[in-house]
């Protein structure tokens, strides 16, 4: 059986299914996203999702089935907005400096603009959840290290490339910058605005700016390996 589109084309009934349980569904995790960021993935229930969106507990169960796979679903979720948001356009940037420089400045946009009302999700979470042992925290902290191991990965690539100073920790700068991410977002949130952001970005600046090497020294590298070994033979 099929029914009649708007181009006048048949569309099977079954799709025409999927596609209102696609909407459904993302209908939902927007308005659970929502919930997580301003009041935390605790408050975000099936019964506290129906009264919102006036749907039927049993409509929304149907997709889930229980609050921590509900939890665990609006993770996956926000992860997929961050890296749509985040990395999606950063990671065209050449390797090393300029992709972490990017990235950065991505991260800050992203808690600026309020993607999320109530601020970055996984930065609520991992306090919501970290003394807390279970699924959720488990996928909570694999998202955070994805990303702070990401960025140190970068890192590893600028010095690979030359652009970034050889003797950096990058698991240290990467601590750190993720450091001065959080701090700007939980201040942008808490005060509502002011300088908390632009001091995180002053401090990621200054940071960025201590691992960059000169392009005098790129050139001047291969000048000095040379020498060194022409000094050994």
């Amino acid at each position: 059986m099929t029914e009649r589109s708007i181009a006048g084309a048949a569309v099977p009934k079954r799709d025409l299914r999927v596609a209102h349980g696609d909407a459904t569904r993302k209908r939902i995790m927007d308005a659970a996203m929502d919930v997580a960021s301003t009041e935390g993935l605790e408050a975000l229930t099936i019964g506290r999702l129906a009264t919102d969106l006036g749907m039927s507990k049993a409509g929304i169960f149907g997709h889930f089935g229980s609050k921590e796979a509900l939890q665990l679903a609006t993770l996956e979720a926000a992860r997929e907005v961050f890296l749509s948001e985040v990395v999606a356009g950063a990671i065209a940037a050449e390797p090393g400096l300029p992709r972490l420089t990017a990235l950065s400045d991505a991260w800050l946009r992203y808690a600026e603009s309020s993607v999320f009302r109530g601020g970055c999700i996984f930065a609520g979470a991992a306090t919501e959840f970290d003394g807390r042992p279970g699924k959720v925290r488990d996928r909570i902290r694999e998202i955070v290290c994805e990303w702070v191991e990401g960025l140190a990965n970068v890192v590893r690539e600028g010095q690979a490339a030359g652009n970034i100073d050889a003797d950096a920790d990058a698991d240290q700068v990467a601590f750190e910058l993720n450091a001065l991410e959080l701090g700007g977002n939980s201040g942008f949130q808490l005060f509502g605005g002011g300088p908390s952001l632009d001091r995180a970005r002053a401090g990621i600046r200054d940071r960025l700016a201590r691992l960059a090497v000169s392009s005098r020294t790129r050139a001047a590298a291969p000048k000095a390996a040379r020498a060194a070994k022409s000094k050994r033979r």
